[in-house]
């Protein structure tokens, strides 16, 4: 996603999707390890997007990203481990 699009979101919606997209990367991870990535800049273009949320988020003056991330997490629950 460009910057602009990320700019467009509110702040709720920002998090929601650096919580997506970090799910993402730590799958395309996984499958990094046990198997060949079809697209590997896929990390890359994850990586990148994660980037352009926190400076979105900085830049609106949100202090704390990593702490509130965390917290949204203990909130939605454990997860089911396979």
């Amino acid at each position: 996603m460009k910057i602009g699009e990320f700019r467009d979101m509110q702040t709720d919606e920002l998090h929601h999707e650096l919580e997506r997209i970090r799910r993402r990367l730590f799958d395309l991870r996984a499958q990094a390890v046990t198997e060949k990535l079809e697209n590997p800049n896929q990390l890359t273009a994850g990586r990148r997007d994660v980037a352009r949320i926190l400076t979105v988020l900085r830049q609106r003056g949100e202090l704390g990203v990593e702490e509130k991330q965390h917290h949204m997490e203990s909130l939605a629950g454990p997860r089911k481990r396979r």
